[in-house]
This record gives structure tokens, C-alpha cells and sequence, in this order.
């Protein structure tokens, strides 16, 4: 029995398996929509995040494109854009200013080298991530997505730089006004 997708191959009907990157896109289509409560989680005290409400919205959804606007308290500059292609996927953080015009460092980020697993991707900096933040070169950022738990995570190969903020996905929160940068 056919669970995924038939596939007609030389007038035969082939029964096709989906790729675990595809699994893990279509989980997360199923948010669409929503918006979630995180926590910073790593590290213990970033001035930056601690203290604030952290909201992600998964507010976009194409069959290729998801965009979910990460806002850290009053700030709405960030969003994290995901691009399917094939069995990979891209992932690019979009950065703007209060006035919605892009951040001078923006759109950096990384694609997966492989098809992953189906609650996890891995996207190691690209080069156009080590061109434009050298110091990002041994980024990898990965995404860790099951029923109850939507996580982001950084790690900076060879220094102490990490980061994680998990987002509670058993209950929605309130959707949070579009980011900036943002035409509705």
C-alpha cells in the first residue's frame, strides 16, 4: 500500500516515498497561519532577547516559500524566510528597519546538503553568508520541528557562540501585526 504519492513512470504506476526534507516542509505548511509563544533557551542571558516576548507567526506560505516573522518584544525586524527547492531547502534571514527598508546585513543564511531528516534540517552558512559576515563562515543554524515543539538553534563552529529559542507549538498566541518591512 501507497502512503506518499503515485507516480506514473513508463505507464506504470510507481508508488513514490517523500523525501524527509518534503515531510518536514509539509509539517510545517501545517502552521500556517499561526502565531507561537518561545523561549530563549541559550544562551541564559542575551541582552538582547531576555525578558521580552519572543512570538514567532508563520505568516506566508507558498508551496515554495515560508516566511515567519520572529519578533523579539517590540521589535519586528526579523523573518525567516524558507525556499524549497527539490530536496533541499534554503533558509535566508531577512532583516529591515523600523521604516521597512532592508538592514545592511540581511538575507544571510544557508541551504541543506542534504534532504535531512523529517523533524530536522541543517543549513551550514552559503557563500554569500561568509562574504558578507566572515566572522559567520562556521555558522550552521538548524530547525527542529515535531508535534509540540518548533525550535531554532545556531551554533558558531569554533567559538562559544550559540543560540535557541524553543516555540511552544500546543497553543497559538494572539497574531502579532506584520513586520516591518511589510506590505499587507
Amino acid at each position: 500500500m501507497c502512503f506518499f504519492s503515485l507516480v506514473l513512470t513508463s505507464g506504470l504506476l510507481v508508488c513514490q516515498e517523500k523525501t524527509p526534507s518534503e515531510n518536514f516542509w509539509n509539517s510545517l505548511q501545517t502552521l500556517c497561519g499561526n502565531a507561537y509563544e518561545g523561549t530563549l533557551v541559550l544562551p541564559k542571558e542575551e541582552d538582547s532577547f531576555s525578558g521580552k516576548t519572543l512570538i514567532m507567526h508563520v505568516r506566508s506560505c507558498t508551496d515554495t516559500v515560508i516566511k515567519i516573522p520572529f519578533f523579539v518584544g517590540d521589535d519586528k525586524s526579523r523573518t525567516w524566510v524558507l525556499t524549497k527547492n527539490t530536496d533541499r531547502i534554503t533558509l535566508k534571514h531577512d532583516h529591515r528597519h523600523e521604516d521597512g527598508s532592508p538592514d545592511t546585513i540581511t538575507m544571510y543564511g544557508g541551504t541543506t546538503t542534504n534532504s535531512g531528516q523529517d523533524t530536522i534540517q541543517v543549513f551550514p552558512a552559503d557563500p554569500e553568508t561568509q562574504n558578507m559576515i566572515p566572522a559567520a563562515s562556521g555558522n550552521i543554524w538548524w530547525i527542529t520541528l515535531d508535534k509540540t515543539h518548533f525550535t531554532y538553534n545556531l551554533r558558531r563552529l569554533g567559538t562559544e557562540r550559540v543560540f535557541k529559542v524553543v516555540f511552544d507549538l500546543s497553543k497559538t498566541t494572539e497574531q502579532p501585526a506584520p513586520p516591518w518591512g511589510w506590505k499587507e
